[in-house]
C-alpha cells in the first residue's frame, strides 16, 4: 500500500498534553511523532569516549552547587513476538510501510482485539526480573487522545490495575564513574500497544503515515524518581536492555526503537523535599545521549534558578538535539490531559494463576545482577564482572569456558583482552566466532603446562576465531611447540651472545637495559618458540659470566 500523506498538518498542534496522574507520565503521543531519526537510521550511533563522557560528568558535578536534581524514566520495551499484541498481524523492522496491518490493527468499524497470550507471558517475566508484585488480575483500559497514526484514536494500555508494580531494580555503576550499588525503585509495569509513525518530508510540507508499528506490543516500565545524575539514569536504562536481552522477550535496540527511555528531570536546593518541576526530555537514541541530554538539562534549569528565574522552568516536554548538544522547547504543557480513561470494553479482565506465575518464575535464567555477583565472589575484579556480565552471549561463553576447567582469571583476560579486540576488527559477535569455549579453556591449559607461550597462543587465539579447528591441530600444523629443553635454549643464547659482543661489553660495563635486546634476539632466533621463563633465566646467568 502506499504511505497515506498529511499534507499541511503542523505536528505541533496535533500534540496532546500528557496525563499526569503518576509521577512519570504514560506514553505520550510524541512517541508516534517519532522523528526521522526513530524512522529511518538504523545505523547505530557513534559512542562518545569515556574521557568525554567523565568530563561532562565532571562538569555537572561541579554545576549543582547547592541543588540536586530528581530524575525518572519511562522505559518502553517492543517486545519481539511474533504476532502483534490483539490481531495476527506480523512485524518485521524495515518492512514496506502499511505493509504489515489488517482491520483490527487500523481501527475498523466492527472489529475486535484478541489478546496474545505471549504478551502477558513476557510480562509478567519482566515484572518478576524487576521483583515486582504481580497482579492477579489486572484490566486493559483505552487511552484516548486525536494522533495521526492512532487511527482507532485510543490507545489499549492499563491505567489503574497494571499487571505488576513495586519492584526495584539493582545495578553496579562503571568502575571509570566511580563505581558502587545502586538499587532503583520501579513504581509499575503495564502492557500496552504501541502507534504508528510519521516521517516528516524534508520540507516540512508534508507528513506521512506507516501504520506498520500499531498494535505491537509494548512494556512499559516506570522508575521511581530515584535517579540523581545523567550517568545513573543511562546506566538503569542500559540495564533494563540487558535485562529485555537476557530474558529473550525483546532485542532491546534503541537505533529501532524497540527500547525507547523518556526521562523527567528537575531540581531543588539540597534538603528541599518537594519535587521541583518536571520537564520530560525524549529522542535520544543512545546511552551516551540520555546521559549528556540530562547532564545540560540539570545545568539548564540550576542556571534558571541561579538567575532568579525558576518560574521559567515550566512543565514541557523538550527535545534533544546531538548536533548542539542542547535540549530545546518541542511543546507547553499548560494543563493535565484528559486521557478519559475507561476500561477496555471489548478484552476481559487478565487473570492469572498461582501456578502460571511459578512457572515463569521457575524458568526464569540467571539474571545480569545474579551473574554479577558470581563472578564477584569468583574474586574478579569489578571492571571484568561489568564487562562479563554485560553481554548474555559474552557470559554464556565465559560460563562455558569456566565448565571445561580453565581458571577464571585467564579466561576473562583472553576473552576481554585480545579476543574482544579481534572481535571489534572484524566487527564480529563473540557467537559469530569460531573459536569454542573447549578450545579457548583448551589453549590457556596449554599456557599453563608450558606446551606454548602467550605469543604463540596469540598466534593460535586469532587462527581459531577466524577458522575454528582445535588447539592441538594448529599447534601441530605450524610447528609451535613451546622450546622448553634447556640445552637448546642455553646453545641459542650462547649463539645470541658470540653474536652480539659489542653490545655484550657494553651490558656488562653497566648498561643492564640491553638485557631486553638480547631476549629479543634470542626469540627471535627459536621463531619465538623458546619458553619466556627459562629463556631469560639462562639468559641473565650467561650475561653475568657463569
Amino acid at each position: 500500500m502506499a504511505l497515506t500523506l498529511l499534507r499541511g498538518i503542523r505536528t505541533q498542534t496535533l500534540l496532546k498534553a500528557n496525563a499526569g496522574l503518576f509521577w512519570t507520565t504514560q506514553l505520550s503521543p510524541l512517541a508516534c511523532f517519532t522523528t526521522r531519526v526513530e524512522g529511518v537510521q538504523t545505523i547505530e550511533p557513534k559512542t562518545v569516549p569515556k574521557s568525554i563522557q567523565r568530563a561532562t560528568k565532571q562538569a555537572a558535578e561541579q554545576k549543582m552547587q547547592g541543588f540536586e536534581a530528581v530524575i525518572g524514566i519511562e522505559t518502553h520495551v517492543q517486545l519481539s513476538t511474533i504476532t502483534k499484541a490483539f490481531c495476527s498481524c506480523p512485524y518485521d523492522f524495515g518492512s514496506q510501510p502499511n505493509s504489515t496491518v489488517c482491520p483490527t490493527c487500523m481501527g475498523h468499524p466492527g472489529t475486535l482485539p484478541v489478546l496474545n497470550a505471549k504478551v502477558v507471558e513476557c510480562a509478567v517475566k519482566v515484572a518478576l526480573a524487576l521483583n515486582c508484585e504481580i497482579s492477579m488480575t489486572s484490566k486493559f483500559d483505552r487511552k484516548q487522545y486525536f494522533y495521526p497514526d492512532l487511527p482507532k484514536g485510543y490507545q489499549i494500555s492499563q491505567f489503574d490495575i497494571p499487571i505488576a508494580d513495586k519492584g526495584y531494580l539493582d545495578l553496579d555503576l562503571p568502575v571509570e564513574f566511580g563505581g558502587g550499588h545502586r538499587r532503583f525503585g520501579v513504581t509499575r509495569v503495564h502492557m500496552e500497544e504501541d502507534a504508528g509513525k510519521l516521517l516528516h518530508s524534508e520540507s516540512g510540507n508534508y507528513s506521512q503515515v506507516d501504520l506498520n508499528r500499531v498494535g505491537v506490543p509494548l512494556l512499559e516500565i516506570v522508575s521511581e524518581p530515584d535517579m540523581r545524575t545523567g550517568i545513573e539514569a543511562a546506566e538503569y536504562g542500559a540495564e533494563i536492555q540487558r535485562l529485555v536481552r537476557y530474558l529473550g522477550v525483546g532485542n532491546g535496540n534503541m537505533q529501532e526503537g524497540s527500547l525507547r527511555c523518556d526521562v523527567n528531570v528537575s531540581v531543588r536546593p539540597i534538603g528541599q523535599t518537594e519535587f521541583g518541576t518536571k520537564v520530560e526530555i525524549k529522542n535520544m537514541n543512545s546511552f551516551n545521549e540520555i546521559s549528556r541530554a540530562i547532564d545540560y538539562e540539570i545545568y539548564r534549569q540550576i542556571h534558571l534558578h541561579k538567575e532568579s528565574q525558576a518560574d521559567q522552568i515550566v512543565q514541557e516536554t523538550r527535545l534533544w538535539d546531538e548536533s548542539s548538544q542542547k535540549t530545546f522547547t518541542m511543546r507547553k504543557k499548560e494543563g493535565l490531559a484528559d486521557y478519559r480513561y475507561f476500561p477496555e470494553p471489548d478484552l476481559a479482565e487478565v487473570v492469572l494463576t498461582s501456578e502460571y506465575v511459578d512457572e515463569i518464575r521457575n524458568s526464569l535464567p540467571e539474571l545480569p545482577e545474579a551473574k554479577r555477583r558470581r563472578y564477584e565472589n569468583m574474586g574478579l575484579s569489578m571492571q571484568d564482572v561489568i564487562f562479563l556480565a554485560n553481554d548474555d552471549n559474552v557470559a554464556h561463553f565465559f560460563d562455558s569456558t569456566l565448565e571445561h576447567g580453565a581458571d577464571a582469571k585467564l579466561a576473562a583476560n583472553w576473552i576481554m583482552g585480545d579476543m574482544t579486540a579481534y572481535l571489534k576488527d572484524e566487527k564480529l559477535l563473540i557467537n559469530e566466532s569460531k573459536l569454542t569455549p573447549l578450545e579457548l579453556s583448551e589453549m590457556i591449559a596449554s599456557i599453563k603446562n608450558g606446551t606454548i607461550s602467550g605469543k604463540i597462543a596469540k598466534e593460535i587465539l586469532v587462527e581459531l576465531i577466524a577458522k575454528g579447528g582445535t588447539v592441538k591441530s594448529v599447534i601441530e600444523e605450524k610447528d609451535l611447540i613451546q622450546i622448553a629443553d634447556p640445552a637448546a635454549i642455553e646453545a641459542m643464547v650462547q649463539k645470541v651472545l658470540a653474536e652480539n659482543p659489542k653490545q655484550l661489553e657494553q651490558y656488562r660495563a653497566g648498561k643492564t637495559k640491553l638485557q631486553g635486546y638480547f631476549t629479543g634476539q634470542a626469540m627471535k632466533a627459536s621463531k619465538g618458540k623458546a619458553s619466556p621463563v627459562l629463556l631469560n633465566k639462562i639468559l641473565g646467568e650467561k650475561l653475568k659470566g657463569n
